[in-house]
């Protein structure tokens, strides 16, 4: 496999894996226990480049090739902690892209610049009660009065949510169907917004998800993303970054399971010898690492297609979709070689298992993933 990294990727990748050993990684369980993770970690991020990787230098981004971002995300797959994770992916790789993409500048200064820094807190809404996948039906309006559009509706499922400064928000200004459907930069602070509910989810503790609410909002006819009902084109197109990002990061996860779960079967001794000298395990890791060894080469083959624009959609599709399955099968079988400890939160193996479980369903489920692969296949 070619060598996509080069000294320079090296250098980010070890500066990233520092910063998550020292700043993210110790308080993996304290913040999972918080049900959030302090505002500052934003911040942080954003001072050392990490939340402007691939963005527009001139708004406070880097500039660099996304086998920067493959690296920022497999370095922060050491942190233990996959609600920080998303938060942080959501932050620079799913709710501004598009603002970095088709963002006037007055856009791009209002949000994308102090999200870049870390100033802001950027969510991503377009998924609502009763509608995941099925963009196209969604039902929260903006209807267009004078200057401005006036909102109203629902969103659910938001990352962020509960502390967003701004939303990148889907709405219908349109007729019902895809072509219908807008992008606009929101401001949380708008008078008719709130949070209805912080939901409570079984995993990624620490990433705040919640359901929102507009009521009569008005925001500035300017604040719409490109033109006017072609949002959906601009979804579908923000969905591939955030379905790479999902599969690299998951890849990179499963590794670290894998390499701990070896290096705790050569500490920990049962019946006489380690426990990694039991031909079981032996041979059940020689085949996950086979796996993942084939998932990163099929990720790393969508990465090289993303970024020389081709629009890979069915390469992102079809590495979404075996990441995520196998995943499940990696995670549950590191937590039984564990045993015992395996089943107690203080082990970083039980927090991975209850947090994988969610690449299946977010972003898009493997069943929507099949739908695709299945239709670009022509059948």
């Amino acid at each position: 496999m070619p060598n996509f990294f080069t000294p320079e990727h090296e250098a980010f990748r070890k500066s990233v894996q520092q910063w998550v050993a020292k700043e993210l990684a110790p308080h993996a369980l304290e913040w999972d226990r918080a049900g959030i993770f302090p505002r500052e970690v934003f911040k942080q991020a954003g001072e050392l480049g990490f939340l402007g990787i691939n963005h527009d230098p001139k708004y406070g981004g880097s500039g660099l090739d996304y086998w920067y971002v493959t690296a920022f995300c497999e370095a922060l797959a050491h942190s233990h902690n996959a609600g920080v994770n998303m938060a942080l992916l959501v932050q620079g790789q799913m709710a501004t892209p598009i603002i970095n993409e088709i963002g006037t500048d007055e856009q791009k200064r209002l949000f994308l610049e102090p999200a870049l820094k870390g100033e802001k807190i950027a969510a991503l809404g377009v998924s609502e009660p009763g509608m995941g996948s099925d963009v196209a039906n969604l039902k929260t309006t903006a209807k267009r009065v004078g200057d401005d559009y006036v909102i109203n509706g629902s969103k659910m499922w938001i990352t962020n949510g509960t502390r967003a400064d701004f939303i990148t928000l889907a709405v219908r200004t349109g007729e019902a169907g895809y072509g219908g459907i807008s992008l606009l930069t929101f401001p949380t602070d708008v008078k008719g917004f709130g949070v209805s509910k912080k939901l409570d989810k079984i995993g990624n503790l620490s990433s705040d998800t919640a359901i929102l609410y507009f009521e009569d909002c008005k925001v500035p006819a300017r604040y719409v993303l490109g033109e006017e009902n072609e949002g959906f084109y601009h979804i579908m197109t923000n969905f591939q970054g955030e379905r790479l990002t999902a599969s690299i990061i998951a890849t990179a996860g499963m590794q670290v399971m894998l390499d701990e779960a070896i290096r705790y079967g050569h500490e920990r001794s049962a019946f006489g010898k380690p426990l990694i000298k039991f031909q079981v395990w032996r041979h059940k890791f020689v085949e996950h690492l086979t796996a993942i060894e084939a998932g990163r080469r099929l990720t790393y083959h969508a990465v090289e297609l993303f970024e020389a624009k081709e629009n890979p959609v069915k390469e992102i599709s079809m590495a979404k979709l075996f990441v995520g399955d196998l995943a499940q099968k990696v995670a549950y079988d590191c937590q039984q070689f564990y045993g015992g400890m395996g089943y107690i939160e203080e082990t970083a193996i039980a927090r991975a298992w209850r947090d994988i479980r969610l690449i299946t369903i977010g972003g898009g489920t493997s069943e929507i993933m099949k739908e695709i692969v299945s239709k670009l296949a022509g059948f």
